[in-house]
């Protein structure tokens, strides 16, 4: 898996600093560690501070080949995510941490308090995050691709079914207006599906989704307009035969 909006867990999480990425970048767990952050002087709103040390964002390698998800996620649409939008937005938030002083030391205290920093802060942040954390829920696709064990267990207690499960996750991404990614949560161990809109995720105090996060697609137009063109249901269809259900596992399991 970058800018503003065009329209306007592990416990751990990503560490970011940032890095100039060709076709391969550097790299941390997705989900190691995040940056502190204290709101802009220039924006009026409540400092906030941690005593630990403020975190940069790096990006990791993909761990595959560009061309690894064909032909369900094409090669050139994977590279320029990747290589431009992803390492876009480790840039630009580490640019604003450093402007806006921020002290956050890791993505839990971000992300908690994200409604009291600025929007450069939450649009690049949460889309370092929510990339390094989509990357890792992809592999070469499978056939008959499903999870399996407890977290099929838990899939099929809580919507009925996989098939069902699939319908419900499909359609709050299809149905996200303009920008934005749907989700898979844990909250407090009742599984939910829904949307958040930009680069927002489940883990910011005012989400429209609270959670923690085991599984999340992109819709953002970037990543499957230049195969896709405006057939975002389509993506998403084949998007399951790439989905790293181990990856999920371990987020249910941590």
């Amino acid at each position: 898996m970058a800018t503003t909006n065009r329209r306007n867990f592990l416990r751990t999480s990503i560490g970011f600093s940032a890095a100039t990425v060709a076709t391969t970048a550097l790299g941390v767990n997705p989900l190691n560690t995040l940056v502190g952050c204290s709101s802009p002087t220039s924006s009026g709103k409540e400092s906030a501070e941690s005593s630990g040390t403020p975190l940069e964002f790096t990006q990791e390698p993909l761990g595959y080949e560009y061309n690894a998800l064909e032909p369900n996620i094409d090669a050139r649409t994977m590279e320029i995510h990747y290589t431009k939008h992803h390492t876009g937005y480790i840039s630009k938030v580490n640019d604003a941490i450093k402007a806006d002083k921020i002290t956050y030391s890791t993505p839990e205290e971000l992300f908690a308090n994200i409604s009291k920093l600025s929007d450069t802060v939450r649009n690049n942040g949460g889309g370092a995050w929510n990339h390094s954390f989509f990357w890792k829920s992809l592999r070469a696709p499978v056939d008959g691709n499903a999870p399996a064990g407890a977290l099929m267990d838990a899939i099929n207690g809580s919507f009925g079914s996989f098939d069902q499960f699939k319908e419900q996750f499909a359609a709050a991404g299809a149905g996200r207006f303009g920008s934005g990614w749907a989700w898979l949560v844990s909250d407090q161990g009742t599984l939910k599906i829904g949307s958040t809109p930009n680069q927002d995720n489940p883990l910011m105090d005012d989400a429209e989704l609270k959670g923690k996060p085991l599984l999340g697609i992109d819709v953002w137009e970037h990543a499957y307009y230049l195969h896709y063109q405006n057939r975002r249901p389509e993506y998403i269809t084949n998007w399951w035969n790439v989905v790293n259900w181990d990856f999920v596992a371990e987020q249910l399991d941590a």
